[in-house]
């Protein structure tokens, strides 16, 4: 029997057990903190935030499953053994909602949203023209399994898309690759809309700053759904105000919830969102979560597991 070990500290967690059973009968679903004794047999961990420590007291847990695409939560943990396996979402939920958040923040940003939304608060009859879709130039800072759904979601209005990622990635239709520290400037200078979708690590974080986002065109605008670390918030602010950008749309912080006496909240031309960009839907994310046990348990590689020198 296979044994999961949940942790999530956080209301409306019941769904979760329907989905695993749903997914893989028989399952032994044990929520923190009913997690049995380390001494129970083979185990694996699906959490968020997880407490400090606890997943090293288990040293039969087989490999650690993020509940969201993003890992800085478990590996900010040092006792966590170097050995273990930390495995990213990627579920087809997860891609889904993303590509659909991404597709209506960057229809809101070209279409004058944010700007409308003010004068309708100040009874402003204000009439805003847009471009045309393919003369908008929108570009993806990340491009893995999240940044290609949102970029197949794209394309189909004609935006002219471009694409950023640390390593050279295959060429394709519709779509301009950037790549290295090189071409990093390049994608900042021709991109109107740039959403930002790279994971929290050393060489991103404080990536989109003063001086990098002054390489955007004038009223470019910022869409950050990654990790909360990418973008320097004093300087987004600066460039704001000082007219170089237009507009924000920030869902992710480097601390959350987002303070409540934060000016953030009152800055006109930022839209916040509670970190709901793509939430992790439990029926797909059960089923993901039992391939890869399958996976593992017929001794091949499971899919999106950490690598730790790079990060993610």
């Amino acid at each position: 029997m296979t044994r999961i070990l949940f942790y999530l500290d956080e209301p409306g967690k019941d769904v979760w057990r329907p989905a695993f059973e749903a997914a893989m009968p028989g399952v032994e679903f044990l929520d923190y903190p009913d997690w049995g004794s380390p001494d129970d047999g083979p185990a694996y961990a699906f959490a968020w935030e997880p407490e400090l420590g606890l997943i090293a007291k288990y040293p039969n847990i087989r490999a650690v499953f993020s509940l969201g695409a993003g890992v800085d939560h478990i590996t900010r943990d040092p006792s966590i053994p170097a050995d273990l396996p930390i495995i990213r979402m990627s579920d087809d939920g997860l891609k889904e909602g993303m590509a659909e958040f991404v597709l209506m923040t960057v229809l809101m940003h070209h279409r004058y949203m944010p700007r409308m939304m003010t004068a309708q608060r100040n009874r402003n009859w204000q009439r805003l023209f847009p471009k045309r879709a393919r003369n908008v130039r929108v570009g993806i800072l990340g491009y893995g399994a999240l940044g290609i759904a949102c970029a197949q979601a794209l394309k189909p209005l004609g935006y002219e898309l471009a694409a950023w990622s640390r390593t050279t990635k295959p060429a394709e239709a519709g779509i301009q690759h950037f790549a290295g520290t090189e071409q990093f400037n390049d994608f900042l200078a021709r991109t109107d809309i740039l959403v930002g979708l790279l994971p929290s690590t050393p060489e991103t974080t404080g990536l989109l700053n003063k001086d990098t986002m002054a390489l955007m065109p004038k009223h470019a605008s910022i869409i950050n759904v990654g990790r909360g670390t990418l973008v320097d918030l004093d300087d987004l602010v600066a460039l704001l105000d000082n007219g170089h950008l237009s507009g924000a749309t920030l869902d992710v912080f480097a601390e959350e919830p987002l303070a409540a006496d934060n000016p953030l909240w009152n800055h006109e031309k930022i839209n916040i969102t509670p970190h709901i960009a793509s939430i992790t839907r439990p029926e797909t994310a059960a089923e993901y979560v039992t391939k890869n046990i399958g996976r593992i348990e017929a001794g091949l590689q499971p899919e999106n597991v950490l690598d730790r020198a790079r990060g993610y």
